[in-house]
């Protein structure tokens, strides 16, 4: 794994940073473990645009990665090692002793003909999937549960890693890559290691048009409008908007709290991010 710098032979190339894909062994995915991935455009159920800035964009399949890793106690061989246009980190195929293949979330170090196992307690070691309660303290994983069976819901993404700190009762204290410290019940299921593509944050796409490739449209800014388009719009010639960053809608961009003071979830934070 590494990165690929080019020489600046036009400007659309001059500063590129990108991945070189050495990691990667195989180059189709399984066909047995795709589905179709309809696009969006942005727009919801009714057809109204609720997320801006995306449309276009290469095609794409979606690859059914297996959060839960609930296979437990049956060894699985890594037959390769591939890249996913729908997530940062890579993906491994697996091949279970019963002959079931299945796709996992790639971690750092994991390689073809590797063995990788799921249970309570199985060995700590990298691409292992275990409960909680019986990691030792310190290790890195990724690809929490949060509730028991419903599969890894948080650090998914390129490099990620949270850090299982403490234990109180039958609850694990998860330094979490934000600097938030939670508690998570000491059943729900983590993976050993950190995530694959650690580099993945020094890539520069170089130019725009790179962007649409990946489905992003434009981002116009919003003192560049008319006062009909967004709240910061319009104004004798260049101004600052006249009030905080916001939203077409006039939600707060900046600073303000989004997270419901309410929510059920609060009470397992142990300390917040920062």
């Amino acid at each position: 794994m590494g990165l690929k710098e080019y020489k600046p032979t036009s400007p659309g190339i001059r500063g590129t940073i990108l991945n070189d894909f050495s990691e990667v062994t195989k180059d189709k995915p399984d066909k047995s473990l795709l589905e179709p991935l309809p696009r969006t455009g942005g727009r919801n159920n009714q057809g109204r645009m609720t997320v801006r800035h995306r449309g276009g964009g290469h095609k794409r399949m979606y690859r059914i990665v297996d959060f839960h890793r609930d296979k437990d106690d049956c060894p699985a061989e890594v037959l390769s090692i591939e890249y996913d246009p729908n997530r940062t980190t890579r993906i491994a195929l697996v091949r279970y002793e019963d002959g079931e293949k299945r796709y996992i979330l790639a971690p750092a170090g994991l390689k073809v003909a590797d063995k990788v196992m799921s249970g309570e307690k199985v060995e700590p070691r990298i691409g292992n999937c275990m409960w909680l309660q019986s990691i030792p303290l310190g290790l890195f994983v990724h690809n929490v549960e949060l509730i028991v069976g419903r599969g890894g819901q948080i650090v998914r993404s390129a490099g990620a890693a949270t850090q299982v700190s403490a234990r109180e009762g039958d609850y694990v204290h998860l330094l979490l890559p934000s600097g938030e410290v939670r508690r998570v019940f000491g059943k729900c299921r983590a993976t050993v290691g950190q995530l694959s593509n650690i580099e993945h944050e020094a890539l520069n796409l170089g130019k725009a048009g790179r962007n649409r490739w990946k489905g992003w449209r434009p981002h116009v800014r919003g003192k560049a409008m008319n006062p009909v388009a967004h709240p910061l719009g319009g104004g004798e010639g260049r101004s600052n908007g006249g009030r905080h960053p916001c939203s077409p809608t006039g939600v707060l961009a900046k600073g303000g709290k989004t997270r419901t003071p309410k929510k059920l979830s609060s009470a397992f934070i142990i300390k917040k991010r920062k």
